[in-house]
């Protein structure tokens, strides 16, 4: 009966990859990345150790695959706006669509914050810098005043520290993301007003 939403969860849930992927993420967030084996990945899943060896042979392994695949969107994202007019209509829709990506990957985010030395060690964040830059060129206009350009920059720290920041203040988790994203989007609208005043 439910939803898009619980049609993808139950997806993710048969695709035995993924629910490896995801049993893992929950075993890293709660007794940390370096002493989770995969063994208790195996005995989560409630799969044999050869099962897992299967599709993943290290976590580290699994890891990479997890910020790979939920990081896909953002390239995705990338491209689409490499095509586009740089017009408002645009960076607002760049925003909104990367709103909902970090939604579904919040807890691979929250995971790279608290293991900041495993995701050097993975070189993830040099993937993720790559991503990061690529997401600033499509929303910035390279003709706009520095303050403008940081405006647009902020829009999408601003989205990042709605991960972090919004955890701990009360409210429906949807609501609050729909208030995120109405100040970043207010950021790229006053940003792009200041472009065309210039």
């Amino acid at each position: 009966m439910g939803g898009t939403m619980d049609g993808t969860k139950q997806q993710r849930r048969g695709n035995t990859r993924q629910r490896i992927q995801d049993v893992a993420l929950e075993l890293f967030a709660e007794q940390g990345y370096e002493k989770t084996s995969l063994r208790e990945i195996a005995e989560r899943l409630d799969v044999t150790k050869a099962a897992l060896y299967y599709h993943f042979k290290t976590k580290e392994e699994i890891l990479v695959s997890l910020f790979e695949d939920l990081t896909q969107p953002i390239e995705d994202l990338i491209e689409w706006g490499r095509q586009q007019p740089h017009t408002l209509e645009t960076k607002q829709e760049i925003v909104r669509r990367y709103s909902e990506t970090l939604a579904g990957a919040a807890p691979l985010f929250r995971f790279m914050q608290e293991n900041q030395a495993t995701v050097r060690e993975l070189r993830i964040g040099d993937t993720f810098r790559d991503r990061m830059r690529g997401l600033r060129d499509i929303i910035i206009n390279p003709d706009a005043s520095l303050a403008d350009q940081v405006r647009c920059v902020s829009a999408i720290f601003t989205l990042h520290a709605g991960i972090f920041v919004m955890q701990d203040l009360e409210g429906d988790p949807e609501l609050k993301r729909k208030a995120v994203l109405e100040v970043a989007i207010d950021l790229v609208t006053q940003a792009h007003g200041g472009a065309q005043g210039s």
